[in-house]
């Protein structure tokens, strides 16, 4: 099973969820040959419960994961800490929701949930814990403590990090932390839009139908990582995709707004 394990359903936390946005990038993720993803959409973004109540409305959901054209979604989010770092969350859909409303009063930035807080939340309930880009400029996690740090399940080795700061400098830094902690690393592609689907994804040794699945393939290491030779094309086209679609969305609503004083 080819999983893509850090994606996102909107082309940023500002923008509203689109059914038809979505579906095309469902088309793309079906296209660079995965069959399953985690929807780790950020937890502050804007209406993040309406993400699922369309996800809802659009495919059946087994109890475990959506079924969507043959691509299976793990729910999921991703949660910013206030020591500065992201952490994906990934579970059933239940299990997120729940995880997500006990963050309700930690979505603003001067408010952010500390780490330790974060990790006695999620182990509360059954929750895949990722690191996401741990060595990311803006958003690190290796400045937290090895004993904090030893509390995740794994380590994102992300796609646009790989593309930033070098696929075999980066690719070096992850490992070498998850290695020193006893930790594997996963791959995700961190994808707002369609083209980045496939720059990265892990290749399980058997399918798994459930987070608890997953979460032991991951511990088993019963996986292996795959890197697009593509990787570079991809992020780069998708980095200036998205920066357009912004620019169009931002024009679009100028527009209306100047529509609507006449």
């Amino acid at each position: 099973m080819k999983i893509d394990l850090h994606t996102h359903a909107k082309l940023s936390k500002a923008s509203d969820f689109s059914a038809a946005y979505y579906e095309e990038m469902i088309g793309e993720a079906l296209e660079s040959g995965l069959d399953a993803l985690a929807l780790t959409e950020h937890f502050n973004t804007r209406n993040f419960y309406e993400v699922y109540d369309n996800l809802d409305r659009m495919f059946p959901y087994n109890g475990d994961y959506y079924e969507a054209n043959g691509l299976k979604i793990f729910p999921g989010m991703e949660v910013d800490i206030r020591e500065t770092g992201h952490i994906l969350l990934i579970g059933r859909r239940e299990t997120v929701l729940e995880a997500r409303r006990r963050l309700d009063g930690y979505a603003d930035k001067d408010s952010f949930i500390l780490f330790d807080e974060l990790m006695d939340l999620a182990d509360s309930l059954p929750l895949l814990k990722i690191g996401a880009h741990p060595f990311r400029e803006s958003t690190p996690l290796h400045h937290l403590s090895d004993a904090q740090l030893s509390r995740l399940d794994a380590f994102d080795l992300n796609a646009k990090d790989l593309y930033e700061y070098g696929r075999e400098a980066n690719r070096e830094r992850v490992e070498g932390l998850a290695a020193r902690l006893g930790k594997p690393v996963t791959a995700g592609s961190d994808t707002h839009q369609c083209l980045q689907y496939g720059s990265v994804y892990n290749e399980l040794d058997a399918d798994c139908g459930s987070v608890a699945e997953l979460k032991e393939a991951i511990r088993r290491g019963a996986y292996r990582i795959r890197i697009s030779d593509e990787l570079p094309i991809k992020v780069k086209a998708s980095v200036m995709l998205k920066k357009l679609l912004k620019k169009l969305a931002r024009f679009e609503a100028e527009t209306a707004a100047a529509a609507g004083a006449m």
